[in-house]
C-alpha cells in the first residue's frame, strides 16, 4: 500500500477512517468542519462535548465510531487550531501526526483519508504541510493512504447530510411557504441574503421566530436563521452547504405541500404570509430587498419618528457601499412601499 494524491469530496471517500480538522473548542460553523457536522452528527455532538470538557488538545487524536455498515469507520478528529478564529500551527500538525500513527495502529485501520491539515482557513502553506504528512505517514507500508490537497469546496447538492430530519414547526413552515411564493419556480435558487430579507420581514410582520437581527453589511443581518437554515438543509431546502461559498437555496419536493398542510388551520400565520408575499412583490431581486430591508431598519430602529432627510443620512452613513448604492430616489420609493403596506408610519 502507499500514499497517493486524490481529488474530489473527502466525505465520500471509501476508507476505514476520515480525518476531520477541528479546533479545540468545539466551534463547526462552516467549511470542512461543518461538512462534517451535517454528515456525522454524532462524531460532531461527542467532539462538541469533549471540547466542553477540554479533552481536545493539539497533538492528540478524538476518535469517534460511526456505526455505519458502509464506509468509513471511524472518524478521526485533528485539532489544527486552538481557536476557530485562529490560525494553524506548524508545531500542532507535527505532534498531531505523531499521535495520528499512534491511532491508525491502535484502531487496526487499513485506509485513511488525509485533508490539507492546517491548510486553507487555518493559514499554512501546502508546500510546508504535504512533505510533513507524507513523513510520517510514509512508514505505514500496511494502510493505504488517500491524500488530498487544498481545493474548493463540492457544490452544496454533493454534500452528505445525515442528521436527523427535523419536525416541521410553525415557524419552518412559515418560512418554507413564504421562499415558495417569493419564488413559485421550484427549481429557482435563493440566495442568503435573499433569505435574510424575507425572514427578516415575516418577523416585522408579528411572526414569532426569535431570530436575533442586527445592523450588518448587507442590511439587517440575523446569525442564527443559519442555524434554521442547516438544520432543514438535506431535509426541506437544499443548496445551504458548508457557508464557504455564496449558498444557493431552494426547496426540496413535497416541502412546500408539507408546510402548506401543516400551516392549515393557523390563519394569524397565513395572514403575515400574505402581507410579506404582497409587500415583496416586484421586489423579488436581492438588490431590492436589501434596499427595502435597510430603509425599514432605518424608519423603525431607535430613531422615532424620523423625517425622509434623517433616512437619507442614516441609509448613507450605514457603509459606504450603501451610500453609493441607494440614491435618493431609491429610498423615497421603499419608504411609500412599506407605507403603502402598513410596515411604517407615514414620513
Amino acid at each position: 500500500m502507499a500514499i497517493r494524491v486524490e481529488h474530489g469530496n473527502l466525505l465520500l471517500a471509501q476508507v476505514d477512517a476520515i480525518i476531520n480538522t477541528v479546533n479545540t473548542v468545539g466551534v463547526a460553523g462552516k467549511g470542512i468542519a461543518l461538512q462534517f457536522r451535517q454528515a456525522f452528527p454524532e462524531n460532531f455532538r461527542a467532539y462538541e462535548k469533549a471540547a466542553k470538557q477540554g479533552q481536545i488538545v493539539p497533538g492528540k487524536m478524538f476518535v469517534t465510531s460511526t456505526g455505519l455498515i458502509q464506509y468509513p469507520r471511524y472518524i478521526i478528529n485533528f485539532p489544527t487550531k486552538r481557536h476557530w478564529r485562529a490560525g494553524s500551527r506548524i508545531a500542532d500538525i507535527e505532534s498531531g501526526l505523531v499521535d495520528l500513527v499512534a491511532m491508525i495502529r491502535e484502531y487496526q485501520i487499513s485506509s485513511i483519508a488525509v485533508p490539507p491539515l492546517g491548510c486553507g482557513n487555518g493559514g499554512l502553506d501546502w508546500s510546508d504541510v504535504q512533505p510533513l504528512i507524507v513523513g510520517h505517514l510514509d512508514a505505514l507500508s500496511d494502510v493505504d493512504v488517500l491524500l488530498y490537497p487544498p481545493s474548493t469546496a463540492p457544490l452544496a447538492e454533493e454534500m452528505p447530510i445525515r442528521t436527523e430530519r427535523p419536525a416541521m414547526t410553525l415557524g419552518r413552515a412559515a418560512l418554507l411557504m413564504l421562499l415558495k411564493q417569493y419564488r413559485e419556480a421550484d427549481s429557482f435558487r435563493l440566495s442568503a441574503l435573499e433569505v435574510q430579507k424575507l425572514a427578516y420581514f415575516l418577523q416585522a410582520s408579528g411572526e414569532s421566530l426569535r431570530l436575533n437581527y442586527v445592523k450588518a453589511k448587507y442590511g439587517p443581518y440575523a446569525e442564527n436563521l443559519n442555524h434554521v437554515l442547516r438544520t432543514m438543509d438535506g431535509h426541506y431546502t437544499v443548496g445551504y452547504g458548508d457557508r464557504s461559498r455564496e449558498p444557493q437555496i431552494r426547496l426540496v419536493d413535497g416541502a412546500a405541500s408539507e408546510a402548506k398542510n401543516f400551516l392549515e388551520g393557523h390563519g394569524a400565520t397565513k395572514a403575515n404570509l400574505d402581507r410579506v408575499s404582497r409587500l415583496v412583490r416586484g421586489w423579488e431581486t436581492p438588490f431590492s430587498l436589501e434596499l427595502l430591508a435597510t430603509t425599514h431598519w432605518a424608519l423603525t430602529h431607535g430613531m422615532g419618528k424620523v423625517s425622509r432627510a434623517e433616512v437619507y443620512k442614516f441609509v448613507a452613513s450605514w457603509t459606504p457601499r450603501k451610500a453609493d448604492l441607494f440614491k435618493e430616489k431609491q429610498i423615497d420609493l421603499a419608504i411609500d412601499h412599506l407605507v403603502a403596506h402598513r410596515f411604517a408610519d407615514p414620513v
